[in-house]
């Protein structure tokens, strides 16, 4: 899961939604001397990516992908689904998508002190630029997976993955409402109504 989806996750307070996105910038951190509650987003963080990753809805979907860009599979669907759980945000809560944004955007601004400087900089990117709005679109996913490629230090034919996932999008929206339905039954959300879901 991406961004979106681990704060949506975790518990209603910063330090919580400090730690459940932590597990993307924990490296060289010492989580011995973390508070509690950040602590346990890490953990819950890792659980999430855990239960993901072995779900048999994201293996099989992971087959969509061409042979040379199926090794990246993961990270395109993560930002994908971070798209369709935003897409699909008034059928599972109340409280209206602009207004859940806008509270996670102040909570990792209050929180800054929490983390790391990496994440820091990440975090202050994301609220500057707006990322959540952005995945929002298909076209928005796609810049996102763009700029994620050049990142890659190695040779690869990561880049231009939204072709396969526009190519491919209703197979990925349906498997992804089959494995939220187990994600949310699992890691009950404070922000996602039960009776929806």
């Amino acid at each position: 899961m991406n961004f979106f989806a681990h704060l949506v996750l975790a518990q209603p307070t910063i330090e919580s939604r400090v730690g459940n996105l932590l597990g993307d910038f924990a490296r060289g951190v010492d989580t011995q001397t973390l508070p509690a509650e950040v602590f346990e987003g890490l953990m819950n963080h890792r659980r999430v990516d855990q239960f993901t990753d072995q779900h048999p809805q994201v293996r099989r979907l992971k087959g969509y992908f061409s042979v040379q860009r199926r090794r990246f599979s993961g990270i395109a669907l993560d930002v994908l689904f971070d798209h369709y759980l935003l897409k699909h945000w008034s059928q599972l809560s109340g409280t209206p998508v602009d207004q859940v944004i806008d509270a996670l955007y102040a909570d990792l601004m209050a929180g800054q002190s929490l983390m790391p400087n990496r994440m820091q900089v990440v975090t202050q990117r994301l609220v500057d630029t707006d990322w959540f709005r952005a995945y929002q679109t298909l076209e928005g996913v796609s810049y996102a997976l763009d700029r994620i490629a050049r990142r890659i230090r190695f040779r690869h034919d990561f880049s231009g993955v939204g072709e396969e996932l526009a190519l491919h999008y209703r197979p990925f929206e349906d498997g992804f409402r089959l494995f939220l339905t187990d994600l949310c039954e699992r890691f009950p959300s404070p922000l996602i109504d039960a009776g929806k879901r």
